[in-house]
């Protein structure tokens, strides 16, 4: 990333406002993808003092468009909106934009499949990745996350749970999960398979998909028993289905949800986690979480997840 000169602040709040109300409407689209809703709410952060001085520091972010590759098929994190199919909504997408209008820079988008958010990085495709992406030792092999939130699973499987599905347990044995390539949830049902066998049971079988969408889609069909993902992911799809869909359980996993930037990148490693915590101490993560009804989202204090 090329250093640009830094342009000063203006030193009033009416002209510091004005320059940013200038700078968040130029938010839109890349290579023709669905672009955000105006990020002018975020005016207030921005001109907090916190956000000017991580302006100042980093200044090779002025006025920069930077792309976030996302897998937009999960309706509260990130999905096309339902009302204007040429943007992008959610929670993820708030989030970006709030960190792009406290550095200064605004935000593309770049919808990719879930497997390939952090290869799309690597490549120099995308800036950054903020998709509900849970920061996993193995996952920092390809780069380095700031955390902000915990994680918990939900389990949906269909009305009534014939199945009597418990979690990622011996439950699972003799069942079909269906699950999204790339998921950290593949492996742990894979072990837990290798468990079912070895105990004389028969196999977890597992169906991989594309998106949360096709996922659903097979437990409604009778191809697959249960569905694991993000809990906030799982409670959605039983409110917009209640008479068809049910959640077992809730099950903790031992990771947390992160941004992505590339690895090694000390500079947008700082940046970010300064305006994530910037985010958090204003309370606007809460506010967002309320937002996108989120309501089993907990929020964690910035930490760094990498690989030597």
């Amino acid at each position: 990333m090329r250093t640009r000169q830094f342009r000063p602040v203006p030193t009033t709040a009416a002209a510091l406002l004005a320059a940013l109300a200038l700078l968040l409407t130029g938010c839109g689209s890349s290579s023709g993808t669905a672009a955000p809703a105006s990020a002018a709410p975020y005016a207030a952060l921005a001109a907090s003092p916190g956000c000017t001085q991580l302006r100042a520091e980093h200044p090779e972010l002025a006025g920069k468009k930077l792309t976030n590759a996302i897998n937009p098929h999960t309706p509260g994190y990130e999905s096309i909106s339902v009302t204007d199919p040429t943007r992008y909504e959610g929670f993820d997408v708030d989030l970006g934009e709030a960190i792009g209008a406290c550095l200064g820079f605004t935000v593309g988008y770049l919808p990719v499949s879930f497997e390939t958010l952090l290869p799309t990085l690597q490549s120099g495709q995308a800036n950054f990745v903020i998709s509900d992406i849970y920061a996993t030792r193995e996952r920092a092999a390809s780069a380095d996350f700031i955390t902000y939130s915990k994680v918990f699973d939900g389990v949906l499987v269909a009305k009534g749970n014939p199945k009597k599905l418990t979690g990622i347990d011996d439950s699972l044995c003799g069942t079909t999960t269906a699950l999204n390539k790339g998921f950290v949830e593949v492996p742990l049902v894979a072990a837990q398979s290798t468990k079912c066998t070895a105990e004389g049971h028969p196999a977890a079988q597992s169906s991989l998909f594309d998106n949360n969408a096709d996922c659903v889609q097979a437990i409604l069909s009778g191809r697959a028993d249960s569905y694991i993902n993000d809990v906030n992911t799982v409670n959605r799809f039983v409110k917009d289905q209640p008479d068809k869909l049910e959640r077992a359980t809730a099950v903790t996993l031992p990771y947390s949800i992160g941004i992505a930037v590339p690895k090694g990148d000390t500079a947008a490693r700082a940046a970010f986690t300064g305006a994530l915590t910037q985010v958090q101490q204003s309370g606007l993560q809460a506010t967002l979480s309320k937002k996108w009804q989120l309501d089993e989202s907990a929020i964690e204090s910035p930490s760094l997840v990498t690989a030597s």
